[in-house]
C-alpha cells in the first residue's frame, strides 16, 4: 500500500468477469422492452431517488413540511416500481460484488489520490458536490442517465440522443482531466 492513498488490490479469490459491451447493451435493451411491457414504465432511478428523499425528510423534518414543498408533494414517496428498480439496482450491485469477491470499502481511489491528494475528507466534500450537481441537472432535464438516456434513447426521443451526447463529451472532459499525463 502507497503512503499516499489506499490502492485497490483484489482478493487472490477475486473472479472478474469481463462483459462485453455488446452484451450488455443488449441485455439493458431486453430489459427495458420488459419492463415497458411488465410496468408500463421507462427505467429510471432519479423519481425513485427524490421519492426516498421525500420520506426520509418527512421523518427530519415532518410531514406537513414536506406536503407543504411543491416538488415532494408532486413525487411523494411510494413503493412502486421505481423505488424497487432503484433498490434492486443497488443490491445487485453489492451482490455481483459480493459474489465476486472484489467488494471493498475504499475510502479515497488511486486515480483521485494522484490527481488531487489522498485526504478522505476532500474526496467526500468533492463526491458531495458532485452527487448535488449530478441530480440537481437529472431533475432540471426530468431524468436520469437511464430515464433520459437509455429509455429515452430507445424510444427515439431527440431530448435521449442530446442527452446521451452531452453524457459523453462531459464524460470524455472529465476523463481528461482525471488521467491526463503528469505534468511536473
Amino acid at each position: 500500500m502507497s503512503t499516499h492513498a489506499l490502492h485497490y488490490a483484489a482478493p487472490a479469490t477475486a473472479t472478474q468477469i469481463n462483459w462485453s459491451p455488446y452484451l450488455a447493451g443488449a441485455g439493458i435493451g431486453i430489459l427495458s422492452w420488459i419492463v415497458f411491457v411488465v410496468v408500463n414504465n421507462p427505467i429510471g432511478v432519479t423519481t425513485a431517488l427524490s421519492q426516498i428523499s421525500g420520506g426520509v425528510a418527512s421523518i427530519v423534518v415532518g410531514p406537513d413540511e414536506v406536503a407543504a414543498n411543491k416538488y415532494w408533494a408532486k413525487n411523494a414517496f411510494k413503493l412502486d416500481y421505481g423505488t424497487l428498480f432503484l433498490a434492486g439496482t443497488l443490491l445487485g450491485g453489492l451482490g455481483s460484488a459480493l459474489a465476486a469477491g472484489t467488494w471493498q470499502i475504499e475510502k479515497v481511489p488511486e486515480v483521485w489520490a494522484e490527481r488531487f491528494g489522498p485526504s478522505p475528507a476532500r474526496r467526500y466534500v468533492a463526491a458531495f458536490i458532485g452527487g448535488i450537481i449530478a441530480m440537481y441537472g437529472a431533475r432540471l432535464a426530468n431524468g436520469c442517465t437511464s430515464g433520459n438516456g437509455i429509455s429515452g434513447g430507445l424510444q427515439l426521443a431527440l431530448s435521449g440522443w442530446v442527452f446521451l451526447a452531452v453524457m459523453f463529451i462531459t464524460g470524455t472532459i472529465t476523463a481528461f482531466i482525471l488521467f491526463r499525463p503528469k505534468t511536473n
